[in-house]
């Protein structure tokens, strides 16, 4: 059982690393089906995001967060890191692409990175309970 929260931590640490990599480094581009519809909501936010350079910056936040998460000691930090990012994960896919009930995988992974992390914060709850009690 004491290894449990590694093993989640380096999972969605990984997770988190993978899909920053990915766009950092371009090394895959997504599928013209996986894209959303020309004119709707989430395309034209992902217009916008992108040459931007906001989403860069998203991608290095969730890289560092994602790399803290995977080191036992700075796993805290990296919770602090990715926490905004997961919420806008979940308000996009709930305000703007509006896709939480679709088939596929974007509802397993959209449960995974929001349960994982409260997972972790539940685990490490002392820790987080000496900001509240000052």
């Amino acid at each position: 059982m004491k290894y449990i929260p590694s093993i989640v931590s380096a999972l969605l640490g990984f997770l988190f690393i993978f899909a920053s990599v990915m766009v950092l480094f371009n090394l895959a581009q997504p599928k013209p089906e996986d894209m959303p519809p020309e004119g709707s909501p989430a395309a034209l936010f992902m217009a916008a995001i992108g040459p931007s350079g906001m989403l860069t910056l998203v991608k290095v936040c969730e890289l560092v967060g994602g790399l803290l998460l995977i080191i036992p000691r700075t796993r805290n930090l990296g919770l602090l890191f990715l926490g905004p990012i997961i919420v806008n994960i979940l308000a996009y896919h709930a305000l703007i692409a509006r896709d939480l009930t679709s088939s596929g995988g974007t509802i397993g992974m959209l449960a995974f990175i929001s349960l994982a992390p409260l997972y972790l914060l539940w685990v490490e709850r002392r820790a987080w309970m000496g900001l509240l009690h000052r």
